[in-house]
Parts: structure tokens; sequence; C-alpha cells
């Protein structure tokens, strides 16, 4: 077993251990295994620590089940060599960490939820909770977790004997029976944690919640905490203040204008497409009045899928709500089919295509089978895309 360095002093960034194996691995890597490491592997759900050894660049940090930690590095290394790790990653690891046993904690103390899936990336924090929460909830228990982080609560990690473990009610998505590190936060968390955190819970900065949808029958959140809270909150900021700077108005003022601006074009899409919908009625029209008539009617690359009374209409201009209600007035003048195909792009085309009196689904095999139509839908109505 690789001792863990990281254990003793997570806020140490170097090193010196003696080099027990290195070989070659078939990616080109080195798998080197030291008698002693600061590296923090991949383990419990978190990514590994990043830096060097000997020189040589640490590329990944695994574990394994007798617990021997392998460290893959770009060069091979022999005898005694120094480490370092980059303490800018690891301290961040280190504050959303803690910041999710901050939250895991008073979600299970005021919800009896459990925390039944973690994943630390180098970029955000998931968790996974077996219940399900309101807005309200959610809000409280942010705020409630960052009255936590600004109370700096101290955090005490240790490994526990047999029989203190048995006395301690903790968090736990393991049956653990030996050799269990206890990651305490005083009067907010009990957990079973084999990962490196903060002494106090001030270094966690702040906690923000990203992101929380349904997951499995529960919810999962994304969160950020310290300086990957503050770096997203700068992105962000900067972000409204272009936005709003490209509106002339202030960024408290921007969702108002927006909505303004939202009505507004949405009276100009109604508008538009009332005009859309009125020109393919007329044409529809028009084009009944002519085959009534017994006119010749041009023939078109979906001639012979249709009936010749069929009154078939292309437009590119066309939208699919439009085409959808002109295709509902016309049911009701003709018993024949309607069909209007809206040109994409290239040679492509949506369409929607009903009857009152025929099964449209019979048009969506023909088109399947001579242009590999893709669509579907009910005996009165089908849409679906073409490419001829």
């Amino acid at each position: 077993m690789t001792e863990k360095l990281y254990d003793i002093n997570a806020y140490d960034t170097e090193f010196t251990a003696n080099v027990l194996s290195c070989e070659k691995c078939e990616d080109g890597r080195y798998a080197v295994v030291l008698d002693r490491t600061l590296f923090f592997p991949e383990e419990g759900g978190q990514t590994p620590d990043r830096g060097t050894l000997g020189g040589a660049e640490v590329l990944d940090v695994q574990i394994g089940k007798d617990g021997t930690i392998t460290h893959y590095t770009n060069e091979a290394l022999s005898n005694d060599v120094s480490g370092s790790i980059d303490f800018f990653h690891r301290f961040s690891n280190m504050q959303n960490h803690t910041g999710e046993h901050i939250f895991s904690g008073l979600v299970h103390s005021r919800f009896g939820y459990d925390n039944v899936g973690f994943h630390l990336s180098d970029n955000t924090v998931t968790m996974d909770y077996n219940g399900a929460f309101t807005d309200e909830d959610i809000r409280e228990l942010e705020r409630e977790a960052n009255e936590v982080i600004f109370k700096n609560l101290p955090i005490r990690a240790w490994y526990p004997s047999e029989e203190e473990l048995k006395s301690l009610d903790y968090r736990s998505k393991l049956d653990l029976t030996e050799n269990v590190r206890i990651v305490e936060i005083e009067g907010v968390d009990l957990c079973a944690c084999c990962a490196p955190h903060v002494k106090g819970t001030a270094e966690v900065g702040m906690l923000k919640v990203l992101y929380y949808m349904p997951h499995r029958g529960g919810t999962r959140f994304t969160i950020l905490c310290g300086r990957r809270a503050l770096f997203d909150y700068e992105e962000k900021q900067d972000t409204l203040l272009s936005i709003s700077r490209g509106y002339s108005t202030s960024p408290d003022k921007l969702a108002e204008v927006l909505k303004k601006q939202q009505a507004e074009l949405l009276d100009v899409k109604y508008a538009l497409e009332k005009k859309i919908r009125e020109a393919l009625i007329r044409e529809a029209k028009d084009l009944l009045q002519r085959i009534d008539k017994g006119d010749n009617i041009e023939k078109n690359i979906f001639s012979d899928v249709f009936d010749k009374k069929s009154l078939i209409i292309f437009s590119d201009d066309a939208t699919e709500s439009a085409a959808r209600d002109t295709v509902n007035v016309m049911k009701e003048k003709t018993d024949e089919y309607i069909a209007i195909f809206m040109k994409q792009e290239d040679e492509k085309y949506r369409y929607v295509i009903g009857a009152k009196e025929k099964d449209a689904r019979e048009i969506q095999k023909l088109l399947k089978e001579r242009f590999d139509a893709k669509g579907g839908g009910k005996p009165e109505m089908i849409q679906g895309t073409v490419e001829v």
C-alpha cells in the first residue's frame, strides 16, 4: 500500500519518494509506483491531482484495490524523485468537495435524502439525491450552505478505531468496514470520504447551485464552489453586460427589455404567419378550381405519389404551423389529399399532408419507398422530411 501523504497534510505541495517500479505502457506512458505520494488518485468520484514527478508530467493517477497508487507519466523515472502537485487544481477540488459535503449534509439532515451519486470533474460538481425538491427548498438549501461557509466551521478528517467507527452515525454510499476515513464538518455533516478537504468552511468561499433536474426518480444538482463559482460569475456577468450594452440598457432592466421585445416579435411572427396562411389557402383554392375545371396541372417530382386531383403546393417561406392550418381548412373543401412541401436547404423538404376521407399514412408509405422519407402521423395528417 502506498503511503498517502495527502492524508497527513492536504496543503503540502512538495515531497520526495522512492521509485518502486516503472513500466512502459502500450500507449507510451510510464506506470510509476512510489513508496509514498502526495498525489491524490482518481477516487470517490473525484479527478486526480496534477503535477510533476522528477521533472516528468503526471498525466493520470489511479489507485488499485490493494491500495497501490500508480502515477502515469510521460517519461521514465528511477531511484529517488521529487514530486510537486498543482495546488491551484488541488485547492479547487478541495473547495468543491467540501462544498458538496456541506450541501449533502444539509440535504440529509433536513430531508433525510441520501447522496446516491457524485462526480467532481475539473469543471463542475454533480450530486444525485434520492428525493424531490421544490424551487424554494433549493433556494433555502443554497442560502443555508453559504451561511455554513460564512461561519468558518472547523473540518476534521481522521481514521477512527473500529470501536469508535461503530459509534458514529456517518453518511456513506458503501458498506465500509476497515480503513474508513471520516470527514466531519462540525454540526453539519459526518461522512466517509477519502479525498483532501479544506480546514475550515470559510475556505470554500461560496457555493452556487447552477442547475437541478429530475434524475432516476430523484434530483441531480450541478454546483460550483470557490474560485470556480467566481470564474463562472465573472463569465456570466461579462455576458450579461455585453447583451445589456447591445440593447442600450442596464443589466437590471434587461429582462424587462427582452420581455417587451419578445412580445413585439411574437406579434410580428403571428402577423407573418397569418399572411403566409392566407396566401397558402388562396393558392390551394385556386389550384382546386383549376383541377375542377379540368385544367392541366404542372407535374412535379412528387406527382406520381399522389392522385391527379391532389392539391400539391411548394413553398419557400411557409411555416409548419401555417401549413397545418391550411391543410385543415382545405380538408373541408375537397376529399382529395392536400400536400404542402416547404423547401429547406439543398434538396430537402419538410411536408404536411392531410385528407378528410383518405388515409394520409398511405402517402407516407409511398414517400418512404420512393424517396426514403422520414415522418409519420395519423390518418388525417402526416408530417415529415424528404430529400430528393
